[in-house]
């Protein structure tokens, strides 16, 4: 297969990664019932499981050794020797205190530490109930002889869990056969496409979702985790070759269109017999937020929502009703906290805003913007704070990312809840903060992307997947992560299970039976979250494998109309594809409620025979001026005597209010004055320009770009900036469409400029 070159807009890896909070049972009964009863007594000969980590300068054998001599009645259980220097051991209580002063050891952990959530996350989805299913050959489903391509940033081969269901793949950053990890030594290292592997196929102390699935690794993104769109489309291009039976994808851009390379790619991919998978995006909760290749139409495209997890919550006092919801930051210590802790507002983070506040073993209260959340990290570690918490100053929760490792719990909170918060400090002298645990389970989380896909309007995520508190396989280890790449390796293990069972059905088949066997979830207050944040609902193994009845597309968008259009027919069609061994009866029932100015057409009732299927429309007629602008949507339900099938949709009247300009990057070029851009308009624009600004006052400088009525898709056009000092300016890049206006905010460098250096 020949090889396309596309344009190189930077890909990254969507992905938060906190490590999970910590806390025993014992401790949070202690917090909440002081007066609890006190703590039994370990049996001092009880046998401890623990894990040995020997010394760098020791071997595990002779560390091993040390322990054997002066405690011979331990058992040694297991030796690492490849990628943990150490050994696992059975020691009685009372010996654990002296273990720890063995020559050789460097540490001791108990090995519950090292129990997995996907312990949950799997389980939860259905894993552990298909376990004993079996495929036509009469083997157990754990995806034996089903090949899937890990296109991410690279595998680490050699991990325990994985090297038995390695088989090899393709470094498309360095042009060679070894797609492990980027390591230290070659830039900054990574993580994220081992972890996404272990989800998809672990097969040792953890399993994944198909654990004798063959794992094929394709290095797309090098060092931080950034990538090319050419070397991600090389990446797909080198799977498909190599005949990989589904790929994963737990990358993307801020791209909302359909046709963007990358997802054209995919639809080619899916075309070719290939099952795809790819996560939905990590910049929700706002709508229009999915990017390429979540904009796949052919791909299955999975947003996250949440296993059973204890959710922190935080309280103004022990006894205070009101409570407000947090999300840990990526690279920031976990929330942890299990006393009232005294809060303070400091303003925006700034290094003069905590230096006018006394934070000093407080928890500090800030705002989102001006300054990074690194740098208000940093700055409230230096003032003594025991943890920060950043509310947003935009509506709606945010999911935030350290740009390196700060020693602090940091979180992130709503905009409303943080004004309500701020307003309740100021009526009290001494405000003190407590954090509160919940049970949940089935929420979306507050990072998905949500859809849909602009200019064809598509359903996305077509469904949802566990994506929050993710343990899994990473370089030396194993790490919690959370993000809809997490949620993505759920469906592509399970569609190799799939696969196993039906070795002939087409990736439509496949993505069909995921999505119409998914569980619909809803929010706290028991709303069914609409489709173009959750698709079909959250994916339900067993369900989908005991699948009779396949319907696809599993979601259909009706497009948009406007309000002064005459009366017309809006058609969609499905196929319903009996895949039981009887013959059966079928009903399609549009919804019942339905706004005025709408009436369905679908056929009567009819007959397929096994392995028949048969393509049905469903039409819409609508009388537009009866309906007010905006976005519509429901569920047509396919029904048999024993199944009914969700299929849902949505429509809009007038232009929907979808972000007008997107994904701008502006270069040097070789020559000295001539800057090239990109730029996307997902539905053309009439007016577009980048005008600049001084950075700290924000007074107007130019127009350095300014066009009329300009086509959908992506704007390439180089430009010659002259007259203007070295230095970073503030730049605003707008376009303006059907009366709406939208902007982006970018600080770009203009000549050979170099930072202030210290000293100077």
């Amino acid at each position: 297969m020949k090889r396309i070159i596309w344009r190189t807009l930077v890909v990254t890896i969507m992905m938060m990664t906190m490590v999970s909070p910590y806390q025993s049972f014992a401790e949070e009964i202690g917090e909440l019932y002081p007066e609890r009863p006190p703590m039994p007594q370990v049996d001092p000969e009880e046998i401890q499981i623990v894990i040995v980590e020997a010394d760098e300068a020791w071997k595990a054998s002779d560390a091993m050794a040390n322990v054997q001599e002066l405690f011979p009645d331990a058992q040694i259980r297991r030796t690492y020797e490849t990628l943990f220097n150490g050994f696992s051991l059975e020691i009685k209580q009372k010996d654990l205190k002296e273990l720890e002063a063995v020559e050789g050891i460097k540490r001791i952990d108990p090995i519950a530490m090292y129990e997995p959530s996907m312990d949950e996350s799997i389980p939860f989805i259905g894993g552990n109930d298909i376990r004993q299913m079996l495929d036509e050959d009469g083997d157990h489903l754990t995806g034996e002889g089903v090949k899937i391509g890990v296109i991410d940033t690279g595998i680490d081969y050699r991990h325990p869990d994985l090297k038995r269901n390695y088989r090899g793949g393709y470094d498309v950053v360095d042009e060679d056969d070894d797609p492990m990890e980027t390591t230290k030594e070659e830039g900054i290292p990574t993580l994220h496409g081992t972890h996404v592997a272990g989800i998809i196929g672990a097969n040792g102390r953890m399993q994944g979702v198909a654990p004798d699935a063959e794992i094929y690794g394709y290095r797309a993104l090098g060092p931080s985790g950034m990538g090319t769109t050419e070397q991600v489309i090389a990446a797909i291009e080198k799977a498909v070759e190599d005949g990989v039976d589904v790929i994963n994808l737990s990358l993307g851009n801020t791209v909302n269109g359909p046709d963007w390379p990358t997802s054209i790619a995919l639809d080619k991919a899916v075309e070719a017999g290939v099952v795809a998978v790819t996560s939905n995006g990590n910049s929700g909760p706002n709508l229009w937020t999915v990017g390429s290749p979540g904009t796949s139409s052919k791909a299955i495209s999975v947003g996250a929502s949440t296993p059973p997890l204890r959710i922190p919550y935080l309280t103004l006092g022990r006894h205070a009703e009101q409570e407000w919801a947090i999300t840990p930051m990526m690279r920031a210590q976990p929330w942890n906290q299990k006393r009232e802790d005294e809060i303070v507002y400091a303003g925006l983070g700034r290094k003069e805003d905590f230096q006018s506040m006394d934070v000093n073993g407080k928890i500090a209260i800030v705002e989102r913007g001006f300054v990074t959340f690194t740098v208000k990290a940093k700055e409230a570690k230096k003032a003594g704070a025991k943890g920060l918490i950043v509310y947003n100053n935009h509506d709606g929760e945010f999911a935030g990312t350290l740009e390196e490792v700060v020693d602090l719990p940091v979180v992130s909170m709503s905009k409303e809840d943080g004004e309500t918060l701020l307003s309740e400090l100021a009526k009290t002298s001494h405000p003190r903060i407590r954090t509160v645990y919940h049970e949940e389970e089935d929420l979306i989380a507050p990072f998905s992307s949500r859809g849909p896909v602009t200019y064809s309007w598509d359903v996305k995520p077509d469904l949802v997947a566990p994506g929050v508190a993710i343990d899994s396989t990473v370089p030396k280890g194993y790490l919690d992560m959370n993000g809809t790449s997490m949620a993505a390796p759920h469906i592509a293990g399970a569609a190799a299970l799939v696969l196993q069972k039906h070795p002939d059905w087409t990736p439509d088949q496949v993505k069909a039976a995921l999505m119409n066997s998914a569980k619909l979830i809803s929010d706290k207050e028991g709303n069914i979250y609409p489709p173009h944040v959750q698709g079909t609902g959250r994916v339900d193994l067993k369900k989908a494998l005991n699948t009779e009845t396949l319907v696809y597309p599993g979601a259909v968008s009706f497009g948009k109309w406007l309000r002064t259009d005459r009366r017309i027919e809006k058609q969609v069609k499905v196929t319903v594809d009996n895949q039981s061994d009887e013959r059966k009866r079928y009903t399609v029932d549009p919804p019942f409620e339905v706004p005025d100015g709408i009436q369905w057409k679908v056929p009567f009732s009819f007959y397929l025979n096994p392995g028949e299927k048969r393509e049905v429309s469903i039409i819409m007629d609508v009388l537009p001026s009866v309906f007010e602008g905006g976005m519509y949507n429901g569920i047509i339900e396919v029904k048999s005597k024993d199944e009914t099938i969700n299929v849902p949709y949505l429509f809009f009247v007038e232009e929907p209010d979808y972000p007008r300009v997107m994904a701008f990057m502006l270069e040097h070029t070789s020559d000295e004055d001539v800057y090239q851009y990109e730029v996307y308009l997902p539905g053309g624009a009439e007016e577009f320009g980048i005008v600049l600004y001084e950075p700290d006052t924000f007074q107007f400088i130019r127009y350095i770009e300014a066009k009329q009525d300009i086509d959908r898709g992506m704007l390439e056009e180089k430009l010659e900036i002259k007259g203007l000092e070295p230095g970073v300016y503030k730049a605003l890049i707008f376009a303006k469409q059907d009366g709406k206006e939208d902007t982006i905010e970018r600080d770009i460098v203009i000549g050979e400029y170099l930072p202030p250096q210290a000293g100077h």
